[in-house]
């Protein structure tokens, strides 16, 4: 790492709490580098400088830091495996459930849960938990208005139950809302709550560190109950589950014994 990176790394983690070494250095300087040079500056630590004093450019290096990709049901085939195998075990024993979406981006992915969970848990008994880092994306997500491309495998009918057509784009039905909280987070530095029935976090942790994701990975066990599952990204795989007292019950899902 050079000095000058190093530096700005520093300083980013006294100020935020963010510690950059854990996120892969060649995908996150190269990112970090545009956000620079777009912005003129000739060093990072420059840039840091200007920062600490401009709460917008701080929050455009967060969204720049963070990538938010997301849509509804990414990968469809996944999201019926949790509806029609994985939920119904969950539910078998008790009425409500408690769910995560970590790394929740803009939002698209809780309302998925949301959307799900509304079809199959009775008296709509269910909590979901959303955090993020970058809260220009959690004011995204809490204004749930979305370009048509993010709704291309929303099934018809629930497009259809849950959006409304709005310019340019779609709105989320506010019903939707009623299960969710939306909460900044910091997942490698904030602890983690206890006892959820499911946690959903896909396509983040491709951006750590071989030790973050050991880090991230145990924190997941620790919070969830024992019979919960993990819902992990298509690239996401965990070759070694159980050292984190995990066991693969279907493709990039895991439960804790």
């Amino acid at each position: 790492m050079d000095r000058d990176y190093a530096d700005f790394s520093n300083q980013i983690k006294k100020q935020t709490g963010i510690d950059l070494s854990l996120y892969k250095e060649a995908q996150m300087k190269r990112r970090l580098t545009a956000l620079r040079e777009k912005k003129g500056f000739q060093s990072f630590i420059e840039m840091y400088e200007e920062m600490h004093k401009n709460k917008g450019l701080l929050e455009e290096f967060l969204d720049r830091m963070t990538i938010n990709v997301s849509e509804f049901y990414r990968n469809p085939s996944r999201w019926e495996v949790l509806e029609k195998e994985l939920l119904p075990g969950l539910l078998k024993d008790r009425d409500s459930l408690k769910v995560w979406s970590a790394a929740c981006s803009t939002g698209e992915e809780p309302y998925t849960l949301a959307m799900i969970l509304r079809k199959i848990v009775q008296l709509k008994d269910f909590t979901i938990l959303a955090t993020d880092l970058d809260e220009i994306a959690l004011k995204r997500a809490k204004l749930g208005s979305y370009l048509e491309r993010s709704l291309k495998e929303v099934p018809s009918e629930m497009k259809a139950k849950y959006f409304e057509k709005q310019g340019l784009g779609f709105k989320v039905d506010d019903v939707l809302k009623e299960n969710i909280t939306f909460e900044k987070q910091n997942m490698l530095a904030d602890p983690f709550g206890a006892n959820f029935d499911l946690i959903v976090c896909r396509n983040v942790m491709i951006y750590f560190t071989e030790e973050a994701k050991a880090l991230l990975y145990q924190k997941f066990s620790d919070a969830l109950r024992p019979g919960g599952i993990l819902f992990v990204g298509s690239t996401e795989q965990i070759f070694n589950p159980k050292q984190y007292g995990l066991e693969s019950v279907a493709t990039f899902f895991y439960v804790k014994k």
